[in-house]
């Protein structure tokens, strides 16, 4: 049987991205270790290939493989953002693998295998079509995170990562079956009728959204289901970290977005209440633990933990009863706008963490940044920055995503809950600015030991340099990316 034209045409990016990392696997044992960084080019080129494609794809709504997979604006956005995050890591990773004698082609490899999943979890329409993509983002983040096998604390990252992610796969595999027993079907549009003719007292019903939610939860990182989130950041390469961090949080969201409005959105009633209490606990964990972190990469991970929490703002706001229209829409673009200004900020923060060197080691404790300013003012500048974005403070691009996402929880009538948002925004005020305290007001004491150091590169200065146009020029011009995102949700059903 050989499959449309159309439908190798739909996903002929995620074919694309495939065939790189094959060949990246395949080229890798043959090319010598002074040629690895052309397989880093090679998989560059791949996303490059894929953008125009990509943004040919925008203009409507097409379904393909039997209304498996589907291509809309909604989709395209989030691959376009995935893109963005994954080049950027590629030369992120490029002087960083070299620092940290792990200069091994299969990284790339692995990175676009993962890219891949994601890309199908964001186009998928069906549920046993998103769980394949899980699991092939995950897999493949499973080996990136133990990826510095000669650390003890890596290969634990990777054993935590992997035991608890196979668990967390296990209960959504459970819900998507139990939909599948109540609705004949695991495509979104069957088991919304289903949902529609059951009503929302039925049992099935109910446990089968509650696994739901416990395994995007885990996927998401909000509380309770958060609990690998710090060692793995911690443990993991700071390249892989920023990645996790970033691209699998923005595939996540789109696929939980999609399942929750498409799939169960009959069984809002049941749903809201519930990730109200998610989201309200991710936000005082999330932001109360982040400030006894010394080590940086830590202190990231909770602060990721509270950026879930913001986000599911946006999510509560679609969720209402009576959300339709304007309200639905404004909570799911604000949702996409604060995933892709906190791409840019992230991404920045891991990469200054990434330039720093104590002797041959990579300085990951908020005290290696004593002094900073003096000795590298450029780049304690840049994560002075990052650091202001991440706390929501104008004119940064961090401050417009959050106004955007407390303005359509104040329009939705949830006033009380952007209150307690804004509370705890303030409250990370202090854990980041803490970091810009410790550049700027303290001096280095040479003598307790080695200076840390940045060792910097082109491919870096280039990261530093998008992730701060990013933060700045959204910050001060958000109109187009919020016009985008407002187009984007319109085609969601």
């Amino acid at each position: 049987m050989t499959l449309p034209l159309s439908d190798i045409q739909a996903v002929l990016p995620e074919l694309i991205v495939v065939a790189a990392a094959c060949l990246v696997l395949g080229l890798d044992p043959i090319t010598p270790q002074s040629k690895k960084t052309w397989l880093a080019w090679l998989s560059l080129g791949s996303l490059v290939l894929c953008v125009p494609i990509t943004i040919s794809q925008m203009g409507t709504r097409v379904s393909a493989f039997s209304d498996l997979v589907v291509l809309d604006p909604y989709a395209c956005f989030w691959k376009l953002l995935l893109y963005l995050v994954s080049g950027l890591t590629i030369l992120l990773s490029l002087a960083y693998l070299k620092a940290e004698r792990i200069n091994l082609g299969e990284y790339y490899g692995f990175l676009l295998l993962s890219l891949s999943g994601m890309m199908i979890m964001v186009s998928a329409v069906d549920l046993l079509t998103i769980y394949l993509g899980t699991e092939l983002m995950s897999l493949s983040l499973y080996v990136l995170a133990g990826f510095k096998r000669f650390e003890a604390r890596s290969l634990e990252a990777s054993a935590k990562y992997f035991v608890l992610g196979s668990f967390s796969s296990g209960i959504l595999l459970y819900g998507i079956s139990l939909l599948f027993g109540v609705a004949g079907s695991t495509r979104l549009s069957a088991i919304a009728a289903a949902v529609a003719n059951r009503g929302l007292d039925d049992p099935a019903l109910v446990l089968a959204m509650i696994l739901l939610v416990v395994g995007f939860g885990f996927k998401i990182a909000v509380v309770p289901f958060h609990m690998w989130t710090p060692d793995v950041y911690e443990g993991a390469p700071t390249s892989v970290t920023a990645f996790m961090a970033v691209a699998s949080k923005v595939a996540s969201f789109g696929a939980f977005v999609r399942v929750f409005l498409e799939g169960l959105g009959g069984l809002k009633a049941n749903w809201y209440g519930l990730f109200l209490v998610v989201c309200i606990a991710t936000l005082v964990l999330g932001n109360v633990v982040a400030i006894v972190q010394t080590n940086i990469k830590r202190m990231l991970a909770y602060s990721s933990i509270a950026h879930a929490g913001y986000a599911l703002i946006g999510v509560v706001v679609a969720g209402q009863a009576d959300a339709e229209g304007a309200v639905r829409s404004a909570g799911l673009s604000s949702v996409m706008l604060y995933l892709a200004v906190y791409a840019f900020m992230t991404l920045g923060a891991f990469a200054v963490v990434a330039m720093l060197r104590k002797g041959g080691l990579e300085g990951e404790e908020i005290e290696d940044f004593t002094g900073l300013a003096k000795r590298q003012p450029i780049a304690a500048f840049l994560m002075l920055v990052f650091m202001v974005s991440l706390a929501g403070i104008p004119p940064t691009a961090g401050f417009i995503g959050k106004f955007y996402l407390f303005l359509a929880a104040v329009n939705a009538g949830l006033a009380w809950l952007a209150v307690i948002a804004v509370l705890f925004a303030a409250v990370s005020a202090y854990y980041y600015l803490r970091v810009v305290m410790v550049m700027y007001m303290r001096d280095l004491d040479i003598s307790a030991g080695l200076a840390p150091r940045f060792a910097s590169s082109p491919a870096m200065t280039v990261v530093l340099a998008c992730a701060i146009a990013g933060v700045v020029i959204l910050g001060l011009y958000p109109d187009p990316l919020v016009s985008l995102t407002t187009s984007a949700v319109l085609t969601l059903k």
